[in-house]
């Protein structure tokens, strides 16, 4: 998968906003002001982090080598993932919409009605 094909996908869910928060080399994208994918621009090797069940993060990274612990981030919740080569298309999509999902999971009643009414 590339880059702007992660980007499309991201920004064709609901609720999701695209900022950049920590200066101009890093996309993040948002559901209701809170994080679930973070893109690098300035990496070599096309990379994204994405928020994971502990559980399945384990597996995926015994399964992938292009998969492990986010740097900077909380590695028991965030996975990095080259999305370039080795990690199916499918898996990835799967990946980004099990990070919404989690994210949604958390939100406010509140904001899940108005994520709801969107």
């Amino acid at each position: 998968m590339d880059i702007e094909t992660f980007r499309e996908y991201c920004l064709a869910k609901k609720g999701v906003e695209e900022t950049l928060p920590f200066g101009d080399q890093t996309l993040v994208f948002k559901v209701m002001n809170k994080m679930f994918a973070l893109l690098p621009l300035e990496n070599e090797t096309p990379r994204v982090n994405l928020k994971a069940d502990p559980d399945w993060s384990i597996e995926l990274r015994e399964k992938y080598p292009q998969i492990y612990g986010a740097f900077h981030m909380n590695k028991k919740h965030w996975n990095s993932v080259e999305i370039d080569d080795g990690v199916e298309d499918d898996l990835i999509i799967k990946m980004i919409d099990h990070s919404y999902e989690l994210v949604i999971a958390k939100l406010t009643k509140k904001d899940k009605a108005i994520l709801a009414d969107l």
